[in-house]
């Protein structure tokens, strides 16, 4: 979910050149729309694969709060509103908070659970 509605949405729906046309609209730097497509891209495959989801979740909250005061936050509250209101971000800013707070399970992969430990 976290992933289609984020980096799906935006590459294969809208396209990139239509992103960065949303992102000047709306008074962002067109720069902006790559690197914030390569962070939800890069960050929520880390998520997705235990990697370092901790410190991941808290990366990507700037763009869900950014997602919230330059797109959503005119819609109101419900997300069905007319250009989405701003409950689903804000529902994601909760999952990443649970996230760091929780933590990584042992199921988790970091670095130190890849290498094969010497005795």
């Amino acid at each position: 979910m976290y992933l289609a509605h984020g980096v799906l949405l935006k590459l294969l729906t809208f396209g990139l050149p239509s992103v960065v046309g949303f992102f000047e609209s709306l008074g962002l730097p067109g720069w902006l729309a790559y690197i914030t497509v390569a962070a939800e891209a890069v960050g929520r495959t880390m998520l997705m694969l235990g990697i370092y989801g901790r410190w991941v979740a808290v990366a990507l909250t700037p763009t869900l709060i950014g997602a919230i005061i330059w797109v959503h936050a005119a819609g109101g509250w419900p997300f069905n509103a007319p250009n989405g209101g701003w409950e689903y971000p804000a529902y994601l800013i909760v999952l990443s908070i649970a996230q760091f707070l929780l933590g990584d399970d042992r199921f988790a992969m970091r670095p130190s659970s890849l290498t094969i430990a010497h005795r």
